[in-house]
C-alpha cells in the first residue's frame, strides 16, 4: 500500500458531488456579471486575465466528464492516490495553461461554456460510483478522488477571481471543507511526524512534523488560522512570514515554523 493511502480519510461521494456543482453554481453566478472591462482585468495567475481565469474554472469541471467518457483503464493499472494528487501539480502548469488559454479563445461566449459545462456534469455524473477509474491528466484516479481536487481546484480559483474582481462569491461549505482537509492532510504527508499539530477550524486538524510526539494536554507546537488563510498558503497565494505578521496565522513553539514546508502546490 502506498505511503499516501495510510493517513487517507474518506469523502462521502454524494457530498463531494454536491458540493462541486454547488460552488461551480457560485462561479457561474459571478462570471455571468462580468463586464468585458472586467473580463481583461489581470490576476495574480501571471499573465492570465480573468476570461482565461473563468476559462479555467470551467475546464476543472468539464474534465470530469472528459475522462468519465474515455475508456476506462485497466483496474490493474497503476493509480495516482489523491494524496499524491497535490504534489503533481506543479510539473503540469505549462500544459494546463495552454488548454486555458486555447478555449478562452475557442468559447469567448462563457455564458453558454458555463451552461454546457453544468449540464453535462448533472447528465454525466451522478449514478457513476466512486470507484469508476478515470484516464487523468496526472494518471488513472478513481471518480471519487478526482472529484474532490475539484474542490479544491473550484475554491482555490474562486479566491483568485474574487481578488482579480473584487466580487464577493460565496463558497460551499462542503467544497470548502473538502479543499481544506485535503491541503491539511497534504502537509502531514509531506512532513509526517507528531511534533506540530496544525488547527484550521472548523474542518481540519492534522499533526505533522519530525520530532516528540505530543500526546497529552495543549500541545507545545500549534499552528492555527482560517481556512482561506490556510488555502492561500498551501497555494502560495500567501507568504509564511506575511501572514505571521498579519496576524492571519498564529504559531506557537520552537518546531511551530511552516515557512520551509509551504506551498504545497505548484
Amino acid at each position: 500500500m502506498p505511503p499516501s493511502q495510510k493517513r487517507a480519510r474518506r469523502y462521502d461521494l454524494a457530498r463531494t458531488r454536491t458540493a462541486v456543482q454547488a460552488q461551480f453554481a457560485h462561479v457561474r453566478s459571478a462570471v455571468g456579471t462580468l463586464t468585458p472591462d472586467q473580463l481583461a482585468l489581470p490576476t495574480r495567475l501571471g499573465e492570465w486575465t480573468v476570461r482565461e481565469l473563468a476559462a479555467h474554472l470551467a475546464m476543472a469541471v468539464s474534465n470530469v466528464c472528459r475522462n468519465l467518457e474515455l475508456p476506462e483503464p485497466p483496474g490493474d493499472k497503476p493509480q495516482v492516490f489523491l494524496l499524491e494528487w497535490p504534489f503533481s501539480t506543479a510539473g503540469r502548469a505549462g500544459r494546463i495553461a495552454d488548454a486555458t488559454r486555447a478555449l478562452a479563445a475557442e468559447r469567448p461566449d462563457l455564458d453558454a461554456l458555463y451552461a454546457e459545462v453544468a449540464d453535462r456534469f448533472d447528465a454525466v455524473v451522478p449514478g457513476v460510483g466512486e470507484d469508476r477509474l478515470l484516464p487523468t491528466r496526472v494518471g488513472v484516479m478513481r471518480l471519487g478522488d478526482f472529484l474532490v481536487t475539484r474542490t479544491v481546484e473550484l475554491v482555490v480559483h474562486t479566491d483568485d477571481l474574487s481578488a482579480a474582481t473584487g466580487l464577493d462569491i460565496p463558497y460551499d461549505r462542503q467544497a470548502l471543507a473538502a479543499c481544506t482537509r485535503l491541503l491539511a492532510d497534504a502537509l502531514a504527508e509531506k512532513a509526517p511526524g507528531g511534533s506540530v499539530e496544525v488547527r484550521v477550524p472548523p474542518f481540519a486538524v492534522v499533526q505533522c512534523v519530525p520530532g516528540p510526539k505530543h500526546t497529552r494536554g495543549t500541545p507545545p507546537n500549534v499552528v492555527e488560522t482560517d481556512p482561506l488563510t490556510w488555502i492561500r498558503l498551501a497555494t502560495g497565494r500567501t507568504q509564511w512570514r506575511a501572514a505571521l505578521d498579519a496576524a492571519e496565522v498564529s504559531a506557537s513553539g520552537e518546531r511551530a515554523d511552516l515557512g520551509d514546508l509551504l506551498p504545497l502546490l505548484g
